[in-house]
């Protein structure tokens, strides 16, 4: 049964709903706590990255289902321990302040990277490694699903600056309340009709794939990967449409101790 491509789709839609709503629970829960408390779910957590990065490296040689599904799961704890360290202001950025306004577009620019400059870098730093571990290898579903994760975030956070009609800030732990005065609320943006095609033409890449695969570690791996990018892409139309995607994960959370605010520049604001 797991040989499906329609269970692996299911597969990553749960797991996608599932760690995305782990890792908002353990931020939560760790904002009660202070910065101390952020700071053990961050180390507390690292058997993760170490499960993640293990699991990565064992199945590079092997094209088995079960590998896949194994390099699949091990990605997907790499990068959930990064964002776990982010999203709770350990690995953030050198600047934790609010955006100034009226500044030029290019200094903008530099202060909202600057908000997340160490996370991106690390980001980066991992899915270089794994390209370069990976190179060769018989099994490389697990670089690719880090791969999507990070194209997929590039694009979310340019456009999030470049501004998109809906911005969630529900879910936006105390450390990083500066974050959304960086975004900016906006009808459109050059960069989304870009980004939803791209993000089109990847998931019927992966499908294509999946028609075309030969073995059934390949079906499995290109239908998690299509899956994935799907998700993604949903994502992206979570920006522009006037859907509650927030009450997917906001029953299973704890509630918070008092009520985040953010303001948001509007296109009008430039």
């Amino acid at each position: 049964m797991m040989h499906s491509p329609w269970i692996a789709a299911v597969v990553a839609l749960f797991l996608w709903w599932l760690s995305t709503g782990a890792i908002l629970m353990a931020v939560r829960r760790a904002d009660k706590g202070g910065a101390h408390a952020r700071l053990w779910a961050v180390l507390w957590n690292l058997p993760f990255l170490l499960l993640g990065g293990v699991g990565f490296l064992d199945t590079l040689n092997d094209g088995s289902t079960t590998a896949v599904y194994v390099a699949f799961l091990s990605a997907l704890a790499l990068w959930g321990w990064i964002e776990l360290a982010f999203l709770t202001g350990v690995i953030t950025g050198p600047v934790r302040t609010d955006s100034v306004p009226g500044v030029p577009e290019w200094e903008r620019f530099i202060r909202a990277w600057g908000t997340i400059a160490y996370h991106e870098t690390l980001l980066a730093l991992t899915l270089i490694a794994m390209i370069y571990v990976s190179y060769g290898a018989e099994n490389t579903f697990g670089m690719w699903t880090f791969a999507v994760l990070f194209a997929a975030r590039v694009s979310a956070k340019l456009n999030l600056y470049l501004g998109v009609r809906k911005i969630n800030v529900e879910f936006i732990p105390d450390p990083l309340r500066h974050l959304p005065s960086h975004f900016r609320t906006a009808r459109m943006n050059w960069l989304f009709p870009i980004s939803i095609t791209a993000l089109s033409f990847a998931a019927a890449c992966w499908l294509e794939r999946v028609w075309t695969a030969e073995t059934t570690g390949d079906v499995v791996g290109f239908a998690l990967l299509a899956a994935l990018t799907a998700l993604a892409l949903l994502e992206h139309w979570f920006m522009v449409l006037p859907l509650p995607d927030e009450k997917l994960w906001r029953w299973m959370l704890p509630e918070r101790s008092l009520p985040t605010k953010a303001t948001l520049p509007s296109e009008e604001a430039r």
